[in-house]
């Protein structure tokens, strides 16, 4: 797989602080790309020495397997988490200038702006100022600053801040539409359950280090925890007799946890059967993204 961006043992400080610690990653081409860590971990310098607002102490950055030079930044969007919107200019006078800034030509401007607005519904906002508008509305308006020039590269920190679920998934439908055009998504958030829905790929940062990314499936399944899940029928119940083998907890609606320290799923099954309880659904319980994060993280900061 092609990567767009290769980070090689980036490392930048500030005054006694090292923020980041000599961090290499790797991004594909193409994806949604989830950025995770805690608060002061990393994520926000990492970003500022992409989008070359700050430039790394040492180590490199490949876009597309050249060095990251200025010219490449109009390949962009950024949209970071704090606004970063002229108040009191009217919305399309500041989405046309916005655009000129990335290299778009006053004509090309305008007719994406008008594309967009036809798009969201908002041809109405175009004279109103963007302090008038709230928080959640200006966030919208942020997102087509930053894809109204089409970069190849998206990178979005908290796109959902302040956004109800209507216009959140409004939000999310054109990152999966951008993504199937070939757009890389850098996408960082605190809200698990959108990364576990949106992202082929993730990495972990804390303490200013990567100590963990690759395939987001892939990732669930090497921490699995051996357990499994049992619905049985609604005339059956958890056999007494097994409970000493394969200690059950009720998850309700006749569905059963069992831990398997040895992986002995036929076992398990044969002897569910053989007690005459009959099984209507049984799936392995793989980890969620919000667990691996949290185990991971302690298990960095107390290594």
């Amino acid at each position: 797989m092609t990567n767009i961006i290769q980070i090689n043992h980036l490392k930048k400080s500030f005054e006694n602080h090292q923020a980041l610690k000599g961090v290499s990653l790797n991004i594909p081409k193409g994806v949604i790309f989830g950025l995770l860590g805690p608060n002061g971990a990393g994520k926000t310098t990492l970003i500022r020495n992409l989008t070359q607002i700050y430039r790394p102490d040492s180590g490199e950055i490949l876009f597309m397997n050249e060095t990251l030079q200025d010219k490449h930044v109009r390949n962009m969007g950024y949209m970071p988490e704090e606004r970063g919107l002229y108040k009191k200019m009217k919305i399309g006078e500041h989405l046309i200038y916005l655009g000129r800034l990335k290299g778009l030509s006053a004509k090309e401007a305008e007719n994406k702006v008008n594309k967009w607005f036809s798009h969201f519904q908002i041809e109405d906002w175009r004279n109103k100022k963007i302090e008038d508008l709230s928080k959640g509305m200006q966030q919208k308006v942020q997102f087509i600053a930053t894809i109204l020039h089409e970069p190849e590269l998206l990178i979005l920190d908290e796109p959902f801040s302040g956004l109800d679920p209507i216009n959140a998934n409004l939000i999310k439908n054109e990152m999966i539409a951008m993504k199937e055009k070939g757009v890389t998504i850098i996408f960082s958030t605190h809200r698990m359950e959108s990364i576990e829905e949106m992202c082929e790929e993730i990495a972990l940062i804390n303490n200013g280090n990567i100590i963990l990314q690759g395939n987001i499936k892939a990732i669930r399944y090497e921490n699995k925890k051996n357990l499994f899940e049992i619905t049985l029928d609604e005339n059956s119940n958890w056999p007494d007799s097994l409970n000493h083998k394969y200690p059950a907890s009720p998850l309700g609606n006749n569905m059963y946890q069992v831990f398997l320290k040895d992986h002995n799923t036929n076992e398990l099954l044969s002897d569910i059967i053989a007690s005459g309880a009959v099984i209507v659904g049984f799936q392995e319980t793989l980890p969620t993204v919000n667990e691996i994060f949290i185990q991971k993280v302690k298990e960095s900061n107390y290594a």
